[in-house]
């Protein structure tokens, strides 16, 4: 499942030219980002290591998918967490712990952040991870 959102992203980056056409994709991927419910926009959701302010929330789906939500302050910021959401998020913990995000190296994104932003990238990757594997744990040893 997280494989083939991968090849459709992959794909679908590859149809951009240059960089620029690439950034003002990533802006607009963020503005249809699904709104974040201001109540989940806590300290505790906020992703630390990033320069903009980042918050990222998971649920368990019943007892299966982890459902991602996040936004951010900053517009290449959040077109990145939908990036990020439109890959890992609806999927197992198993399946988000065994997909590297190398797809984030083939669409050419890290090379073209800034130092504090891939910094940030690598915090919100960090952190699903973190995610997936408290809910893999729970769901194994099986505390709903």
């Amino acid at each position: 499942m997280i494989t083939q959102r991968v090849k459709e992203l992959e794909q679908e980056f590859a149809n951009f030219e240059g960089w620029e056409d690439k950034y003002k994709h990533i802006i607009s991927l963020g503005k249809n980002l699904k709104d974040m419910d201001e109540s989940l926009k806590t300290e505790e959701n906020k992703v630390k290591g990033c320069q903009s302010q980042v918050w990222l929330h998971a649920e368990l789906d019943g007892d299966k998918n982890i459902l991602f939500l996040a936004d951010s302050d900053a517009a290449i910021v959040k077109g990145i967490v939908s990036i990020l959401l439109r890959v890992y998020s609806n999927a197992t913990p198993e399946e988000i712990l065994s997909v590297k995000p190398e797809f984030l190296e083939t669409i050419g994104l890290r090379q073209h952040l800034s130092m504090s932003r891939a910094n940030g990238l690598s915090s919100m990757v960090k952190q699903i991870s973190m995610y997936a594997l408290a809910f893999k744990t729970k769901i194994e040893m099986g505390i709903s």
